[in-house]
């Protein structure tokens, strides 16, 4: 049995990877969070509360559990608190991705590490995973160091690239495709960039990925996206198709209109190719993924209903 330490197990990505592998007697899992409690409440699952910064914190988990694997979806992933808090960033993105490394040396665990689009520059997207990396903003800065504290570790490890996460959890801070479902549903107009291109990905399917890398035992830099390379403004009025929103709530902007502290990069998107063939990975296309994530959000809205009766 593979013992499996999952960081940011309360976000999106991690809640997703929690139900995944908890349904499989293949693996142990201690999950890791900051907040007190798990939003899981089987008392099967082990969970500790716990900054990944907090070196000696770390250490004492790692000593105490001996993972053969640590997931790390732990990050600071808002792209302008990034850029106007540098030095939070840097601590939460790469020091503490220095303190995982530090202490899987000790115990042999295998890192899954979890980055971004953003290391890219925008220019000439789809990007494949031998594009040279050059970002534009502090997240993408941060993200890219990561791996690069990966790459000279000599341990061994997989980062897993995404973009656009979107899905729904307990809980779960925003994503683009929450954001518009809660504007959009109580009638409030969303501006939305239309020469932002890249993969809405279904958080659901990078979970599944991780799950194939671990079960192929593979390593090395994995493209794990969508389907369909499209504009956030594309993908926008598809949401509002898919749960019946009026479109009309929807405008069309330029990036540069939404004044945000982060420059973005503009052409994005990526190439998956190695993944389809390494891991037989198809992920959705946006509207199988929005029809996913209108399901699990009416069943959550059932489930909350049935608990306040």
């Amino acid at each position: 049995m593979k013992r499996i330490l999952i960081t940011g197990s309360n976000g999106l990505l991690g809640q997703k990877l929690v139900e995944l592998f908890s349904n499989s007697d293949c693996y142990s899992l201690l999950l890791i969070s900051r907040q007190e409690h798990s939003v899981f409440q089987e008392e099967t699952l082990q969970y500790r509360q716990l900054d990944t910064t907090n070196k000696q914190g770390i250490r004492k988990i790692i000593e105490e559990f001996e993972p053969d694997i640590i997931i790390n979806t732990a990050a600071m992933t808002n792209v302008d608190q990034c850029e106007t808090e540098r030095e939070a960033a840097w601590k939460i993105n790469v020091n503490s991705v220095e303190h995982l490394v530090h202490m899987a040396k000790l115990v042999g665990a295998h890192i899954v590490h979890i980055s971004t689009d953003y290391v890219f520059d925008g220019k000439q997207g789809p990007y494949d995973e031998l594009a040279v990396p050059n970002p534009i903003n502090y997240y993408g800065r941060t993200k890219h160091a990561s791996e690069n504290v990966l790459r000279i570790s000599g341990i061994p490890f997989t980062i897993v690239r995404t973009m656009i996460l979107y899905g729904t959890g307990y809980n779960v801070k925003t994503n683009f495709g929450l954001w518009l479902y809660q504007n959009l549903s109580e009638g409030k107009v969303v501006s939305v960039s239309d020469d932002q291109r890249g993969n809405p990905t279904l958080a659901d399917d990078v979970a599944y990925g991780i799950l194939k890398i671990i079960e192929l035992e593979r390593s090395g830099i994995y493209h794990i996206a969508g389907q369909d390379l499209v504009s956030r403004y594309d993908f926008t009025l598809e949401l509002a198709h898919v749960f019946g929103f009026n479109k009309k709530l929807i405008t069309p902007v330029k990036t540069t209109a939404l004044k945000q502290a982060a420059p973005r990069p503009l052409n994005s998107g990526f190439i998956t190719l190695k993944a389809q063939a390494q891991l037989s990975l198809h992920t959705s296309g946006i509207v199988h993924g929005l029809m996913i994530f209108k399901n699990q959000l009416m069943a959550r809205k059932h489930d909350l209903a049935v608990s306040e009766r």
